[in-house]
């Protein structure tokens, strides 16, 4: 089976190395530059393991990356559209960039070529290219993808989720993921392509919901760790469930599904109002960092901030729609000086040239005010804080998540700084 990936960021490098331990793949995009790494065996992120597993593909001879869609479409029995949809500043997903791409590359593919569809893209766009392409059949697929740990969520997933239009298409599928999973779901198109909206809300639901509570546990002496505890421990709730109080969720992938929901209701003239909520509430916890260090340091003007960790996670170095960027926005604003130190960044885009990019932890945190853990890199765990936290001038660590708890909670004069714990 000869497969073609279209779009070749993260989502459409991973499907790619990962299905070319099985088929014979083309990965298809129209970034020059992009595809020239990959020929190479460099993938356009980080991310453990991708390299290494893209360099075996093009050894192997069972897969290559081309921007010529006449190429990588000639004699492809799926086209599986991977593009990670863009999403603006305000959590707007850029449909037509995806669409355009795919228009460009659909006249090249034989009749009734598989259409397969893992881009977040709003419900009913397959019905949408359905109509617009009548000679093809579509399917989608949602991803289900973690930066950091994405190969072995790609290779080992626990169940994929496939909405097709008709049963004919199932045996070409079925090949297509036996590979990753034992358990396919099958159903249809709207169904499938609403599953992706309605799980990124859920989760969103529950870390929104948590943090609400995490914060009202400040005032009145709770821990909200212990409260998730409990939640947890309830059957109907589960152990599983994202219920841990911390940071807001950020990067745009929850969040473009809470307003593609949104968004939906408005257009269909349907009153909703958990939903809309779960932006609002998220986009207010965006400032508990702030608002902490405000209440410790009135003001913040002339303080040193070393800022832990810069990339939306750890395990990759992309900035896009990093909470810890935003911060050292909002603390340069507040007149604070920001060191950073990330080990996966080296330096920062040219509007934040007045943040101070170290090459070494020491040096971001020695005579600094107070530390901010921003990205749980493991390096953090790591460091010799018996050692560091007397450097700072002050030994202040605002931890969201509660990532050093253990390091930190036994060295005299630290104050650690979490969520849902009482101030």
């Amino acid at each position: 089976m000869k497969v073609t990936v279209l779009g070749l960021w993260h989502l459409g490098c991973v499907t790619a190395a990962c299905c070319a331990r099985h088929f014979q793949v083309v990965g298809l995009d129209f970034d020059a530059a992009a595809v020239s790494g990959l020929n190479q065996g460099r993938a356009p992120l980080a991310e453990p393991g991708l390299n290494e597993l893209i360099a075996a593909g093009l050894a192997a001879k069972k897969l290559s990356f081309t921007t010529d869609p006449q190429t990588a479409c000639a004699g492809a029995d799926v086209l599986w559209v991977c593009y990670d949809t863009p999403v603006d500043e305000n959590d707007e997903s850029d449909v037509d960039f995806v669409l355009d791409r795919l228009r460009r590359a659909i006249v090249h593919l034989p009749a009734g070529t598989l259409i397969l569809i893992s881009s977040q893209l709003p419900v009913g766009t397959c019905r949408r290219l359905e109509t617009e392409f009548p000679g093809f059949s579509f399917a989608y697929s949602p991803e289900n993808l973690r930066l950091g740990k994405a190969i072995a969520a790609f290779d080992a997933a626990e169940r994929v989720v496939v909405g097709i239009r008709n049963d004919a298409q199932k045996p070409l599928l079925e090949k297509l993921f036996a590979p990753f999973t034992a358990q396919i779901l099958f159903m249809r198109t709207e169904s499938a392509e609403m599953v992706k909206h309605a799980l990124n809300a859920f989760l969103a639901l529950s870390i929104t919901f948590i943090n609400e509570v995490a914060r009202l546990c400040e005032h009145v002496g709770a821990d909200a760790r212990e409260v998730s505890t409990g939640l947890k421990s309830e059957p109907r709730i589960g152990p599983k469930a994202y219920l841990g109080p911390g940071g807001p969720f950020a990067g745009g992938t929850l969040a473009r599904d809470v307003v593609t929901l949104t968004r939906l209701a408005e257009a269909k003239r349907e009153a909703i109002s958990v939903i809309p909520a779960i932006k609002a509430s998220n986009d207010l916890h965006r400032g508990w960092v702030l608002r902490r260090l405000q209440s410790r340091f009135s003001p913040l003007a002339g303080k040193t901030i070393a800022v832990l960790g810069l990339t939306y996670t750890p395990g990759t170095d992309t900035l896009r729609r990093s909470a810890a960027v935003e911060l050292c926005r909002d603390l340069l604003a507040a007149g604070a000086s920001v060191r950073a130190f990330d080990p996966a960044v080296k330096q920062l885009p040219a509007e934040f040239g007045a943040v101070s990019v170290a090459d070494r932890i020491d040096a971001a945190v020695t005579g600094a005010d107070a530390a901010v853990i921003c990205t749980e890199w493991p390096e953090f765990r790591q460091a010799d804080w018996a050692r560091l936290a007397p450097a700072m001038r002050q030994a202040i660590f605002v931890d969201a998540n509660r990532f050093l708890e253990k390091e930190l909670k036994s060295l005299p004069g630290v104050e650690h700084l979490s969520v849902g714990r009482a101030k």
